[in-house]
């Protein structure tokens, strides 16, 4: 059993990925059984033994000089026959089939069903059932009957695959089994590929019977086994190929049947007492059914035995014998007691209800000879009545069988269960079978009232399990989602993660982490693979600081939005977001162990909670349907689309990776269509809504998450780029030329004239009070006069506040209306990011040329002779940009420092000024001393480029240049390749024709020259003929002495194999000119259609970027720009005093606004969601569905109207002959004299004229 067990510690009942081929275990545990007995059997002439096999197969020989003739009569499995390890397991192939393998095994009938049922699920790789179908009876060469073969293939087959089950068969091409077989391989060729899986049909049958069974024998197992099956339509005891699994029962007898019941039953029990679910996590046992179809008296037992085991049973009636008989019992006797009388119930019925039974008995059984045995097993049945359901199956048809399984596996629960109500099992069922249809018909029609006590299990089930259709359901019907949801609870639901999951993973990370620094872990080998599994991890277990807590959520949470949030379930923690992480370790570990008061509060935004729960899961239904019924849509949809587009990076599968960039693109378009919505019914309140900061998200706006999560998309909305034009000009029109700024730039006092049109204040004021007037509470838009500006502002100070946040949205001060009009005027122009933005553009040209002219003209020597006063000029420059860049790394962005530095290095460009900063450094340092002089010099060249190359920033703020700087961006990763094919053929020709042109050159310089430097001049056309071709050389001063070929001297050229560079030199030419060159330009062609598709859109996106980082800077260009660092340094850290243009870019709303926007988003959701819908309904394929619904109830009414036809043929039939057994009932007493008539016969009324004509 170790192994096994070790196994299911491990993986438990998972699927296996991989085929388990080591299992020489197997042997170890597994036995089978071999006859060791000869007890004669007298009709072989004692040639054969009473288990089937002949003499010369057994040890011994029981004769009467050892036992006696009275002992051994007859052959007992337990008695005469021993275990010995198996010789019969792995995978079997069919030869000719050509299908996958099956897994088959030879055990013993006394074999623990446990060892067996891990056995499949663990290693054979079969997913735990949520139903097992056990269909008994219709063995050997029994006739199946025609109605039964299609009850089988279209009801049991169809509802298996529904429900996820197992149909446990005789596993034989005999009987019912091989018409089970046959149906479900019809169902693999009709159903996809996915519904295949979920059809299981494991065969179960005596070793013994097999044909052809010593083909499988193998000592050591085997991978696979060739069976050779007889393509013959008649029936035979080969194995049917249908089966994905086979258990082969051994009780040592040979060609006997039967030798399997007692196992199967067994195994039957031991899964029905597993759970359902993923780990077993349902909240109900795996519901087992045993279906009997005809069967013999032998049946009856087995019946009797499975039903005090309180199995539930099917009974197809008018299928065969036993059938019939159960159906007839059930339906014709009745008690003769009442159903109170329990007791007298029990002892039996009457001695004429015996005869009855015994008659009936006789009636389907006349050869039976032990019939007391059997009128004693049916009274057994009798009592166990209510576990039995009945089935008219040729009345009824197969189309709603499997709701009568479900509904036969309810009157069992109902019978067994105490603790439940018939409802709330039947709806564990069904959500264990994921049938919603059924839940929606029979449960969920209005006619029960559903408590939240009902729901709250299924509700973990579905949410678990992955069943967003029953989440919905009970949410809809009764269900409150913020009792439902505590933290207790969501903790629960992160522990139930599936070990394959990748969030699985990095939750497990973390928690060793934690573990590990609170030096709670002495090793972690074995104990980090545990918590998140653990026992005490169920609902309302006990907990310990070993397991998984919110605490590893927020980590992972963290890593994968980075500081756009501030860290998640710290609140409820009580946790310090500031503290060091070994410390809040520290802390964490002291919370868990102690009481884990946290755990019985409310989640705060529970769909929110289980949004981010099923992103982390990757299950797109789950968080769609979240998604839906959570508030603040457009930042949930692109937090969604951040967590799973950080978590495709860390997923190693490729069709999960895709899955999870699939649903990203799908949140993100769905946050651009509900933002589209909103910005259609309101503009203001759409800007609002980009920069609102959400208490739900951790402080986080739309824009913020969606530059996080790289929305591109997103932000090449109108919408989106209307509010950050808005914030780029300020308080300026939109429309204003960039000359007059210019102008206005170098002659401040035209701020004061109308060259420059302002947005007056006032009038925006008022208009914004017209609009809260009309549109805050009326949310539509649509119901614009029913409420007054007296309604909406109720008081002096909310109308301050509304323009206040009038005025933070369109870039001006609160009080800025209190300040002198030269004083508001000169703040609108200079504090406008478009006045920074042109102003560090003119400053840097400037600086550009004054650092080229000092570069070309100024450059004096080292001290005491330099540097110029022009040089210290531009020293002074370049420090007042290590400034700037300082306090965008130290003073911008998170709260956390190293944070701010790891945002800052991300930046390409923040790569290039620091690079340029550095050289310029070194440059300065070496340009101080003479012996650095020229080194410093020259790179102080080379810093001249990289600034330069930083105007490329600057100018993609342009709508024209932005799209094409990002077009050559691209195109440099093509050149890289194409470099890197250049280089193999430039090396290989370089080294080639220098080692063929001269035979002796030690020299570096000159060897790097002819192997590098010349073949690439050779692509552009300069090619020294005169050096390379003999018939073209000149006469030379050269030498062939190696002497003096080292001392310096010229070697002189190779004449020998000549033609050989010639030819070289063409094939070189031809493939970097031709081939290597085209391909560079179809690159670059590729490229730019696929760039210039979306060029737009990532430009729009580094517009932002842009705009974020000048609006953020001081309005001063350097050099100039050291007085605003000064002001700021003195306003934010010497008088405290907060930034107001950050207000911008982050709102924070509270109370009644913020409830009144989150409640108008939500309702520009629903239209969305609305409209979509309609599409969704307009479209051809849901047409087409309908018109299927429709056209599937009208052949169902069609068959009910031909069986009422042909009901009504019968009874017009009957009617007829017994009127004429009246007609001569009346001629016969008319002719006697038995009878005198008082009156003539009646005569036949003519009944023509009301018959239609």
């Amino acid at each position: 059993m170790e192994p096994l067990e070790k196994e299911k510690d491990g993986r438990g009942g998972k699927a296996a990925s991989t085929k388990e081929k080591d299992q020489s275990w197997i042997p170890k545990i597994i036995k089978k059984r071999v006859c060791t007995t000869f007890v004669e059997d007298s009709f072989s002439n004692g040639r054969l033994c009473q288990c089937g096999g002949v003499r010369e197969v057994h040890d011994s020989v029981a004769t009467g000089d050892y036992f006696g003739a009275a002992i051994v009569t007859q052959w007992d499995s337990r008695q005469h026959s021993s275990e010995c390890p198996t010789d019969a397991y792995g995978e079997l192939e069919f030869a000719g089939a050509g299908r996958r393998h099956s897994h088959f095994l030879r055990l013993s009938c006394d074999t623990s069903p446990q060892i067996v049922y891990t056995l499949m699920t663990a290693h054979w790789g079969l997913p735990s059932p949520n139903l097992v179908v056990s269909v008994v009876g219709g063995e050997g060469h029994e006739k199946i009957k025609t109605w039964v073969r299609d009850i089988l293939r279209n009801g049991l087959v169809r509802a298996a695959q529904s429900t996820g089950a197992w149909i446990l068969t005789g596993g034989l091409r005999e009987g019912v089994s091989r018409c089970v077989g046959e149906a479900v391989r019809d169902h693999g060729a009709a159903a996809p590929v996915l519904s295949q899986k979920k059809v299981i049909a494991v065969g179960l049958a005596p070793w013994g019977l097999v044909h052809n069974r010593q083909q499988l024998v193998n000592a050591q197992g085997s991978f696979p086994a060739r069976y050779y099956v007889q393509n013959t339509s008649r029936d035979s005891c080969c194995l049917d190929n249908n089966c994905q699994a086979f258990l082969l029962v051994d009780d040592g007898s040979v060609g006997r049947r039967g030798g399997e019941t007692a196992f199967r039953a067994n195994l039957e029990d031991y899964i029905s007492h597993q759970r359902t679910g993923i780990w077993g996590s349902g909240s109900i046992e795996i519901p087992v059914l045993c279906m009997l179809i005809s069967g013999d008296a032998n049946m009856l037992e087995r019946l009797d035995a499975s039903l005090r085991k309180a199995t539930p049973w099917l009974v197809l009636a008018g299928s065969g014998p036993a059938a019939d008989l159960i159906s007839e019992l059930l339906g014709n006797l009745s008690p003769p007691v009442s159903p109170s009388a329990e007791g007298e119930a029990a002892q039996g019925l009457s001695t004429e209800h015996r005869d009855r039974i015994r008659d009936k008995i006789r009636k389907h059984f006349p050869a039976e000879a032990e019939l007391e045995k059997l009128v004693d097993s049916v009274l057994s049945i009798y009592q166990n009545r209510e576990l039995i359901t009945v089935f008219q199956g040729e009345q009824e048809g197969s189309d709603d069988f499997d709701t009568v399984l479900l509904k036969a596996l309810v009157r069992a629960s109902k019978r067994v269960s105490s603790e439940a109500s018939e409802c709330t099992e039947e709806l564990k069922l069904a959500v264990a079978w994921n049938r919603v249809d059924i839940a929606k018909a029979e449960l969920f029609n209005g006619d029960i009232q559903w408590k939240y006590e009902d729901l709250e299990d299924s509700m973990t089930d579905a949410l678990v399990n992955d069943k967003p259709q029953f989440v919905r359901l009970f949410c809809e019907n009764g269900l409150n989602i913020l009792d439902y949801l505590t933290y207790r609870r969501l903790e629960s639901l992160y522990r139930s993660l599936s070990d394959s999951s990748l969030a699985y993973t990095l939750l497990q990370r973390r928690l060793s982490e934690r573990q590990a620094l609170a030096g709670s872990l002495p090793s972690l080998d074995r104990s980090v693979t545990i918590p998140l599994k653990s026992p005490e991890s169920a609902l309302t277990g006990p907990a310990s600081a070993m397991e998984l807590s919110l605490y590893e959520v927020s980590r992972l949470l963290w890593d994968l939005l980075g500081d756009v949030c501030q860290p998640f379930y710290y609140g409820p923690l009580g946790l310090d977001p500031s503290a060091s992480t070994r410390r809040t370790h520290k802390q964490v570990n002291k919370i868990l162990v102690g009481d884990r008061f946290y755990q019985d509060q409310r989640c705060l935004s529970p769909w929110a909670a289980l949004f981010i729960w099923a992103v982390l899961q990757n299950r797109r239904e789950m968080a769609l349907y979240f998604w839906e019924m959570a508030g603040e849509s457009v930042l949930s949809a692109l937090g969604g689309c951040k967590m799973l587009r950080e978590l495709s990076k860390l997923e190693s599968e490729t069709e999960n990776k895709l899955s999870m960039k699939e649903l990203a693109q799908k949140f993100e378009k769905l946050a651009l269509d509900v933002f589209g919505e909103c910005y259609q019914n309101s503009e203001n309140r759409a800007f609002t809504l980009l920069i609102r900061q959400s208490p739900v998200w951790g402080g986080a706006t739309c824009l913020q998450m969606a530059t996080a999560a790289d929305a591109r998309l997103f932000f090449s909305h109108d919408g989106v780029q209307s509010l950050l034009s808005q914030i780029w000009w300020g308080d300026m029109e939109r429309n204003t030329e960039v000359w007059k700024l210019v102008l206005t730039f170098f002659l401040p006092p035209l701020i004061y004239t109308d060259l420059i049109s302002f947005r007056e204040q006032e009038e925006e004021v008022k208009s914004l009070e017209v609009y809260h007037g009309r549109d805050t509470d009326s949310l539509d838009g649509n119901d614009a006069t029913v409420f007054s500006l007296a309604d909406i502002i109720q008081s002096e100070e909310e109308a301050e506040e509304l323009k206040a946040l009038k005025e933070n949205l369109k870039g001006s001060l609160p009080s800025s209306s209190k300040r002198p009009f030269i004083v508001s005027r000169w703040r609108q122009f200079w504090f406008a990011p478009v006045t920074s933005f042109l102003g560090n553009v003119l400053m840097y040209f400037l600086f550009l040329c004054l650092f080229a002219y000092v570069l070309l003209v100024d450059f004096k020597p080292p001290p005491p002779d330099g540097p110029s006063t022009l040089e210290f000029v531009l020293y002074f420059w370049v420090f007042t940009l290590v400034c700037e860049e300082i306090r965008q790394t130290f003073f911008v962005g998170s709260t956390f420092l190293l944070q701010r530095m790891r945002n800052y290095i991300q930046d390409v460009w923040n790569k290039c000024d620091l690079t340029a900063i550095t050289l310029f450094t070194l440059a300065l340092c070496c340009r101080m001393f003479p012996w650095s002089y020229e080194f410093g010099r020259a790179v102080m060249a080379i810093d001249f480029m990289v600034f330069t190359l930083r105007l490329i920033h600057i100018f993609a703020i342009h709508k024209q240049l932005g799209p094409k700087i990002i077009i050559v961006g691209k195109m440099m990763k093509d050149v890289f390749f194409f470099l890197f094919f250049l280089a193999v053929w430039l090396v290989a020709y370089g080294v080639a024709n220098q080692a063929l042109l001269y035979s002796y050159d030690p020299r570096p310089n000159w060897i790097f020259r002819r192997v590098f430097y010349r073949p690439y001049l050779h692509i552009f056309g300069q090619i020294p003929i005169n050096e390379m071709d003999a018939d073209k050389l000149g006469e030379v001063d050269c030498t062939n002495n190696a002497t003096r070929i080292e001392a310096g001297e010229e070697p002189c050229v190779s004449t020998y194999a000549n033609w050989l560079v010639v030819i070289l030199l063409v094939i070189y030419l031809l493939f970097t000119n031709i081939v290597l060159v085209n391909l560079l330009i179809a690159m670059f062609s590729y490229t730019f259609s696929k760039v210039q598709e979306h060029s737009d859109t990532y430009w729009k996106f580094q517009r932002y970027n842009l705009i974020v980082e000048y609006h953020s800077r001081p309005c001063l260009a350097p050099p100039f720009i050291i007085m605003s660092h000064l002001h700021l340094f003195i306003k934010r850290h010497i008088r405290h005093i907060s930034s107001v243009k950050s207000k911008h870019f982050v709102l924070e709303l509270r109370g009644r606004k913020a409830s009144r926007l989150n409640t108008w988003e939500a309702i520009q959701k629903e239209n969305h969601l609305s409209a979509q819908n309609k599409r969704q309904r307009e479209t051809d394929s849901a047409r087409l569905k309908r018109t299927s619904v429709k056209v599937d109830t009208v052949l169902k009414q069609m068959a009910e109207i031909r069986d009422h036809d042909r009901r009504l043929r019968l009874l017009e039939t009957e009617l007829e002959y017994c009127c004429s057994a009246l007609t001569w009932m009346t001629d016969a007493l008319s002719q006697s004299n038995v009878i005198k008539a008082d009156r003539p016969p009646p005569l036949l009324r003519d009944l023509s004229p009301l018959s239609p004509h």
